[in-house]
């Protein structure tokens, strides 16, 4: 619980076109994520024959990367990974017969270099200038790098081959996509596993499966089945995400001059409550709105592990729960011992030694958005065990965070832990985002996600 995936909000300039680059076949799509401790895993079958590397599913970025080389992959500062034996499986391409690098010519190419002008991968590729001009410069995309919000950078090369994706018919009947364009990556700084991109940008999974125009779902379980290989959760892809919106709450989705490719909703308030007090926290304008220079609103990011917020907010917040738990001990330890701000000892009720019971008197929580949607968090999306209960007590910590870099870009993020037993939906047609609070482990057993 003390590592968390900071954000992997892509900071580099966004991809200029959305539609200029060729879509594949359109289809609805079921894959199923597994959960980690630090975030959602999507499997990508790639090549022939297939290779399946698991990657982090992440809507906060467009590029989706592999790590590539079996011996040869290099992640620098990755120690707390090797340590604990989660560096994943790599792809080689040399493996693959259907494996090529993607051209120095194509649009892929040029997304991944930010370039404004779409002779520059071919002039670094060291095109002559008549093939530059011509546009039928041979050589492959030059090699590209790729950072992150959380300070995480990715040095690789652009590939084509095979995609395999499951149908929503049935998990165990895949359909192979061609041209599919992904980073084959073979060193990086603090970024052990592959990421699935998500945004809206030409090169991400969503866009490349000609999904854009339409959404997706996912419903995140909660923490406690983290690294159980028997039940993962739904992504769902397509028409058939759309299915329930008629019964979600839908806020709006806030386009962002400065980062057009990512979601953003507008957050109005923040409630908090117990049994004898209500209390309601006002936020500033800018977590609903941009300024002149793009800087603010929401970001949801699943690819960022705990919701951050302004200082002001934040602070705000602690000290309203602080007062409706005076009754209750501080666990000082646990807060030093793993930097959350605030920790509880908390009585498990009718002499249950369970760290999973929902009944202590916590206070509730609810999210105001945009659009009159009014989200009230399971409490162990906020409040969550640190340990194993002893003499009928359990420590509990908050885990919402502090905004580090409140001023520039995003003002506040809604992060992964704090969508568990939600369903969401990315109505991208419509530019809506839904939520519904959900048992998502039922929704997985109802969808052939559970093994036994």
């Amino acid at each position: 619980m003390t590592h968390s995936r900071a954000s992997r909000f892509h900071r580099l300039k966004g991809s200029r076109g959305l539609m200029n680059s060729r879509k594949l076949e359109a289809l609805d799509m079921l894959e199923p994520l597994r959960e980690v401790r630090d975030g959602y895993l999507i499997s990508l079958n790639i090549g022939t024959p297939p290779q399946v590397i698991q990657v982090y599913m992440d809507t906060g970025s467009d590029l989706a990367w592999v790590p590539c080389g079996n011996l040869s992959f290099d992640c620098i500062n990755c120690d707390d990974y090797r340590t604990s034996n989660r560096i994943t499986s790599t792809f080689s391409p040399s493996r693959s017969s259907s494996a090529t690098r993607d051209l120095c010519t194509s649009s892929f190419c040029t997304d991944i270099h930010s370039s404004d002008n779409s002779y520059d991968p071919c002039a670094a590729a060291g095109c002559s200038l008549t093939t530059l001009v011509n546009g039928n410069c041979p050589r492959p995309c030059p090699t590209f790098s790729y950072t992150y919000g959380s300070g995480g950078l990715v040095m690789g090369a652009l590939t084509r081959d095979v995609i395999r994706v499951h149908g929503s018919t049935s998990p165990n009947i895949t359909r192979q996509i061609s041209g599919f364009c992904f980073g084959c990556v073979g060193s990086t700084y603090r970024e052990p596993i592959g990421i699935a991109g998500f945004g809206r940008g030409s090169l991400s999974l969503l866009s490349q499966l000609g999904l854009l125009r339409k959404g997706f779902s996912h419903c995140f379980l909660p923490f406690k089945y983290a690294n159980n290989p028997n039940i993962t959760s739904p992504l769902v892809i397509g028409d058939l995400a759309m299915a329930s919106k008629d019964s979600l709450q839908l806020t709006p989705l806030l386009k962002s001059p400065m980062y057009p490719n990512s979601y953003y909703i507008g957050l109005k308030a923040i409630s908090v409550c117990n049994s004898t007090s209500s209390t309601s926290i006002e936020v500033s304008l800018n977590l609903s709105e941009f300024d002149t220079d793009g800087n603010g609103g929401m970001l949801i990011d699943s690819g960022t592990t705990y919701t951050h917020l302004p200082k002001p907010i934040y602070s705000d917040l602690l000290s309203k729960i602080k007062s409706l738990m005076i009754m209750h001990p501080r666990a000082h330890d646990f807060e030093n011992r793993t930097g959350f701000d605030l920790c509880y000892s908390l009585p498990c009720l009718n002499n249950s030694s369970s760290a999973d019971d929902d009944n202590e008197p916590l206070p509730s929580l609810t999210f105001h958005f945009l659009g009159n949607v009014n989200l009230t968090l399971p409490k162990e999306n906020y409040f969550y065990a640190m340990a194993a209960p002893s003499n009928l007590r359990v420590v509990k910590c908050f885990l919402i965070q502090i905004m580090d870099d409140e001023d520039y870009g995003p003002a506040a993020v809604f992060g992964s832990f704090q969508q568990q037993n939600v369903q969401v939906v990315y109505d991208l047609e419509e530019e809506r985002i839904g939520f519904q609070p959900m048992e998502c482990a039922s929704s997985a057993a109802s969808q052939g996600l559970h093994r036994t």
